[in-house]
């Protein structure tokens, strides 16, 4: 298949965008470089490091043979999108190009506006594009588990079947984002059916749980392949956090009771799910959701599972509770359907003792590279 791949220079896009290429497809990496951008602008910087992106994809067609275009471009910019479509014509459009942190959109009045603009607008232009250039091209756009919030029902894949004073309808799942960053994801659900509905755009949404991990088979081809791994309190993850926490040192600082629950799921398995969906494309008029999660877990759980092993590696290595910064609920319950993918093929890596000692060994060799004054959040809710 004739791929695209936006955000490809990312956590989530370029593992992707190796995999897609290793099985065959021909893909085209096109990204901003905003991410780095953003790393100067926090001071903060990846665990691992990473190269510029030419010369990632070049040790790409020195270990593979295998050739990935890249396209320097922003989807704000509609000339560019517009040509992008007109000239590729690509297939499948994967869409990680957003900024993906809650926390750097809950910094200040302008980075929630920066963040709205960059995400939804960027999705705007893509859906025009797809009418306007390749009608036939499925869009698999990455959305959020965190669109859901915390229900106290099972969240369903998208949609829900109501039954209200004696009438029946099949709705999109209620949204409860938790962030501003949230809620653009839930207003490119809402383009995106909307899209689906009047022009015929055929589109999975990926409603995502958080990612963990750091390599996958392709990364491990070769040192200079390696992803980018965020620890910061930004746009590091509470498990990434927890592990380099461990790794210098530092307590384990669950925020509030650690009992908030989501969805986690491996980045082996992202890069399957992108692939599934793109070999199942939505029907042309089909606004499909999948829940992209394998297991859920509490936040204190991680932190005991990491302390685990990291005790079990020598490493010293306490739970603290520290005070929330967010707004969200304790103690709640959290029971999320996630069949679509199983059901397409989908093995799932979980989460074991061993993928946790090896990450935690890439961290404890790159020490040197952790900002310490980072690990602990700066950015409120309130």
């Amino acid at each position: 298949m004739k791929i695209v791949v936006a955000g490809g220079d990312g956590f989530c896009g370029w593992p992707t965008a190796l995999y897609l290429s290793q099985k065959g497809h021909e893909v085209t990496i096109v990204d901003n470089l905003v991410r780095r951008e953003i790393d100067e602008e926090l001071g903060s910087n990846s665990v691992t490091p990473i190269l510029p992106l030419e010369e990632r994809v070049q040790v790409w067609k020195e270990v593979s043979g295998k050739d990935i275009a890249v396209v320097i471009g922003d989807l704000t910019d509609y000339e560019t999108v517009s040509h992008l479509f007109e000239d590729l014509q690509p297939e499948a459009f994967v869409h990680f190009a957003e900024h993906r942190s809650a926390p750097y959109s809950m910094i200040d009045r302008e980075h929630a506006i920066e963040n709205h603009r960059n995400n939804v607008e960027g999705t705007l232009n893509v859906l025009w594009a797809i009418k306007d250039h390749a009608p036939d091209c499925h869009l698999v756009k990455l959305g959020t588990m965190g669109e859901y919030g915390q229900p106290n029902i099972d969240i369903e894949e998208g949609w829900i079947e109501i039954e209200h004073k004696g009438r029946k309808d099949r709705l999109p799942f209620p949204k409860a984002p938790g962030s501003f960053y949230h809620l653009t994801k839930v207003h490119d659900s809402d383009n995106i059916m909307f899209a689906c509905r009047v022009w015929g755009v055929r589109a999975t949404d990926l409603n995502q749980g958080v990612v963990y991990g750091l390599e996958t088979d392709e990364t491990r081809l070769d040192p200079r392949l390696v992803n980018r791994f965020d620890y910061d309190a930004v746009f590091g993850t509470a498990l990434n956090r927890f592990i380099i926490q461990a790794a210098i040192g530092h307590d384990l600082t669950v925020y509030g009771n650690g009992s908030q629950t989501r969805g986690y799921l491996d980045i082996q398995d992202t890069v399957r799910c992108i692939e599934l969906a793109c070999l199942n494309p939505a029907d042309r008029g089909e606004f499909r959701v999948y829940n992209q999660f394998t297991e859920q877990f509490s936040v204190l759980e991680l932190a005991q599972k990491v302390q685990k092993v990291a005790r079990d590696l020598g490493m010293q290595a306490e739970i603290a509770n520290t005070e929330n910064p967010r707004v969200e609920k304790y103690d709640h319950y959290y029971n999320a359907v996630n069949t679509n993918l199983l059901d397409l093929g989908l093995e799932p890596h979980l989460l074991t003792d061993e993928h946790l000692a090896e990450v935690l060994k890439v961290a404890q060799q790159n020490t040197e590279r952790v900002k310490r004054e980072l690990v602990m959040p700066t950015v409120t809710w309130k």
